[in-house]
């Protein structure tokens, strides 16, 4: 029987590895399973409550109605500010964009920048949606290898090699999901050097984690290091991870007029613009107190450092430390090609994460979802309790794999 087909281009996306994994861990402990997600990737403490506070006065004084396509005056104004004070950078609030989410401010640019035959540089691993967001608009992905060898970072040497003359953009996420990876200012100046050569390469920036910095790490930014690249770089943040606001989805960027203004015209025919409620509360965070932030980044520091010190005590796993973000991205090598005491065999990351999350109860995003094998995600976005059981369950399932 003939029916009516959906789109190739949305046939060559998926649902995201991350939010199934972390489905699967709510379906398991529904079923009375003892699961320990550490798959979400989202902050676990409390939004402030004087975020809170202003969301319940933004509704109570009637700010329910449609705002701005490119987001409230006041928001842009605050976020026009906080670029100027938390990164010395100076943008016109119409060059200024508020989304539903970092996400959308993403899908936004790269639908405003790459076209069909266009080449998008994506330094693996990455996050998972960059590479399915420019599938989706016709782009192709280059994916460039960045392994632990090198930092999880893209050298210049590796950018010059993957830049062609359908090169339109280069996506960096400093800090890095799923790595922790952060460039540094002498990192962003290499690749700057590259860039120079290339005018016709737009360069996206995610700064979303640039809090949570561990060890005295400063995040830098493209725009900072490289203000004669200015404009040709959108730098995208927003209040999801720093104040614990996933749910508010708010994101923004700034960026030069002639882009921002295309992304407007996209965003007029997607959503319309984002949660007018929304907004209020991330204004409230980008004035009010910012003590919240330092909280959760030592407490971060903390988890951080107990979850990679057990996980580099498990058999056959060795973990890197991250610089930044709320993830490690341990190496599983040593654990391909054995057998669990059940007979199942263990060829790929994905396996193991499956043995991990349904004979011991702990869910994780295998590495490949993120463009490297093998390696898996581990978000340390949970409490020292739960982490400390995780690092017990993962060793103990590690060391109950048989060699061959």
């Amino acid at each position: 029987m003939t029916r009516p087909k959906v789109t190739e281009r949305v046939g060559r996306i998926s649902t995201s590895p991350s939010a199934v994994a972390s489905q699967r861990a709510r379906e398991l402990r529904a079923e009375g399973h003892d699961m320990l997600a550490l798959s979400a990737g989202e902050p676990d403490f409390q939004t402030p409550p004087h975020v809170i506070e202003a969301a319940h006065r933004a509704m109570l004084d009637g700010q329910t109605k449609y705002t701005s396509i490119s987001g409230t005056p006041e928001l842009k104004t605050a976020i026009q500010e906080k670029f100027r004070r938390e990164n010395g950078l100076a943008y016109e609030t119409d060059e200024i964009i508020v989304s539903t989410g970092a996400k959308q401010v993403i899908y936004n640019a790269v639908m405003a920048t790459v076209e069909k035959g266009d080449e998008v540089i994506i330094p693996a691993p990455y996050w998972i949606s960059y590479e399915q967001i420019v599938q989706l608009v016709n782009g192709t992905a280059k994916v460039v290898p960045c392994s632990g060898d090198v930092g999880f970072k893209l050298s210049a040497e590796a950018l010059e090699g993957a830049i062609t003359p359908q090169t339109r953009l280069l996506m960096i996420n400093t800090p890095s999901n799923p790595s922790g990876a952060v460039y540094t200012e002498g990192n962003l100046k290499e690749l700057a050097e590259v860039l120079r050569k290339h005018p016709q390469i737009w360069i996206l920036t995610d700064d979303i984690y640039e809090h949570i910095v561990f060890d005295g790490r400063k995040a830098a930014t493209m725009a900072v290091v490289a203000p004669d690249l200015k404009d040709r770089t959108i730098t995208v943040n927003g209040v999801s991870k720093a104040y614990s606001m996933t749910g508010f989805r708010i994101g923004f960027a700034g960026a030069p007029k002639a882009l921002t203004s295309q992304m407007v015209k996209v965003q007029s025919q997607s959503t319309s613009g984002t949660s007018s409620v929304g907004q209020a509360a991330a204004l409230a965070a980008l004035t009010g107190p910012q003590d919240f932030i330092e909280t959760c980044r030592r407490a971060y520091q903390d988890r951080r450092d107990l979850i990679v010190s057990m996980l580099n005590q498990t058999t056959g796993i060795t973990c890197r430390t991250p610089e930044g973000a709320f993830y490690a991205f341990p190496d599983c090598a040593g654990l391909m090609g054995t057998t669990t005491p059940a007979g199942k065999r263990i060829e790929t990351d994905q396996d193991l994460v499956m043995h991990l999350m349904d004979d011991h109860g702990v869910a994780l995003v295998h590495g490949a979802a993120y463009g490297m094998s093998p390696n898996f995600r581990v978000s340390f976005a949970a409490s020292m309790e739960e982490l400390e059981e995780a690092g017990r369950r993962i060793q103990t399932a590690a060391n109950a794999l048989v060699k061959d």
